[in-house]
């Protein structure tokens, strides 16, 4: 699941964001933080922050909406709390890949 990867080198989309001006903003992700995605877009480089927008990224060619309330804080806690959410609700194996 996208939830316990990295998000460096994915290509995403802000689908919906509650700042207007970060609608629809593409391009390929170049770091994350706790809060901010920095996102390299044909404009130049962009930050958004994570809580505020709901994101398509590109992961192992499928399109996979994820909203930004999830991938919230440091990515490696991100990653640890994947494995947790796979024990706690009994997720099959297949929803993690």
């Amino acid at each position: 699941m996208i939830i316990e990867d990295e998000l460096i080198g994915l290509s995403v989309l802000i689908e919906t964001s509650t700042d207007p001006k970060k609608h629809g903003i593409a391009g390929r992700v170049v770091d994350e933080t706790k809060n901010m995605l920095t996102i390299d877009t044909k404009d130049g480089i962009k930050k958004v922050a994570k809580g505020e927008c709901d994101f398509v990224f590109m992961y192992m060619g499928e399109q996979i909406q994820v909203e930004g309330k999830l991938i919230m804080g440091r990515p490696e806690d991100r990653i640890k709390k994947g494995k947790h959410w796979s024990k706690k609700w009994r997720l099959p194996k297949f929803f993690f890949k």
